[in-house]
């Protein structure tokens, strides 16, 4: 397995942006590509990326999405809106030196790296999705969709709307919360079929760390790596990350332009066997030849869960630098 770089081959920096500050990790020479997490993570969570791709000739760059890390968390909801997100991305290609770059991305950071491609098709040249399927805008408006789901309970991303109200649950014990959510979607660890859907919040007040696992940590968590993440959100709080979830339905009315469009560059898909992002997406994969064009090849990871790059970085690694180096030359 690729080891996390040592902290002295990891170059950081920081560079303006709309957000104001941006905080990128640095590793390698070569053609750029960028990274982007999701939530609720960091740059770290491509700490076995950036080693293997520096090795095979890249310069990797993975960046805190702002509201994250040391990246500048603006205090408007708004402020963490699609277009707001691209526009930091594109900013960071030019301070970098660069005209363009391969963007790739998961969870969030899927979306956010879809958006920058499909916007900005002349700096980003090819794209990367890690967990979460490519589906154009438009559709009818997200929170009715997502209301729907639920049923009996609350979807989460219906719960994480109202401000405040996930910060309560998360922010008393962020490390005991982030290590509860990692399990629940993990492949070794998430609940079990017919075991409560850690997806969804019981109506009447409860919580979603009501249904997450407890106990112990999923195989690709040391004691360690979740000392990074949960240093970082009882440093920052937690809202600057949930606020992504708040621009959904603004995301819809500023993309709305943009409807059935699809991602034209060459594109790369790779998604977990056990990942509800990809079975409840199925439908998205399989539009893929009218969606994306010029994908290039699409996998589904067997026995894997949502945390694809961390749980499986070989096999992510591989498949990675393989699509990279199939990809045409930067002009």
């Amino acid at each position: 397995m690729y080891q996390p770089a040592p902290a002295a081959d990891l170059r950081h920096r920081t560079i303006e942006a709309p957000a104001g500050r941006l905080h990128l990790v640095e590793q390698g020479t070569g053609p750029l590509v960028l990274l982007v997490h999701g939530f609720p993570e960091s740059w770290f969570s491509w700490r076995y990326q950036l080693p293997a791709l520096a090795a095979a000739g890249y310069r990797a760059v993975a960046l805190d999405v702002r509201g994250y890390g040391r990246s500048s968390k603006p205090a408007a909801t708004q402020d963490y809106r699609m277009l707001a997100l691209v526009e930091d991305n594109v900013a960071l290609v030019h301070a970098l030196g660069e005209d363009t770059a391969v963007i790739i991305g998961h969870d969030w950071g899927s979306n956010i790296a879809a958006g920058s491609a499909l916007l900005h098709p002349e700096s980003f040249r090819a794209v990367g999705l890690l967990s979460v399927p490519y589906a154009p805008p438009g559709g009818p408006r997200p929170t009715d969709v997502f209301t729907r789901m639920g049923g009996e309970a609350e979807f989460y991303v219906s719960y994480f709307q109202e401000p405040g109200r996930a910060e309560a649950e998360m922010e008393p014990d962020v490390r005991g919360w982030l290590a509860g959510f990692f399990a629940a979607l993990s492949a070794d660890t998430m609940p079990a079929r017919g075991e409560p859907d850690p997806h969804f919040v019981s109506r009447g007040g409860g919580l979603l760390r009501d249904r997450f696992p407890s106990g112990r940590l999923p195989s690709w968590l040391t004691e360690g790596d979740l000392d990074v993440y949960a240093g970082e959100f009882e440093r920052t709080g937690m809202t600057g990350a949930l606020n992504r979830y708040r621009n959904i339905d603004r995301d819809w009315e500023d993309l709305a332009p943009y409807a059935g469009a699809p991602i034209k560059q060459p594109s790369l898909f790779i998604g977990g066997g056990l990942d509800a992002s990809t079975t409840w997406m199925a439908d998205a994969i399989d539009a893929y030849p009218s969606t994306l064009p010029g994908l290039v090849s699409s996998h589904i990871v067997d026995g894997c869960g949502h945390w694809i790059q961390q749980e499986r970085p070989d096999e992510v690694n591989h498949l990675l630098t393989a699509w990279l180096d199939s990809l045409p030359p930067a002009a």
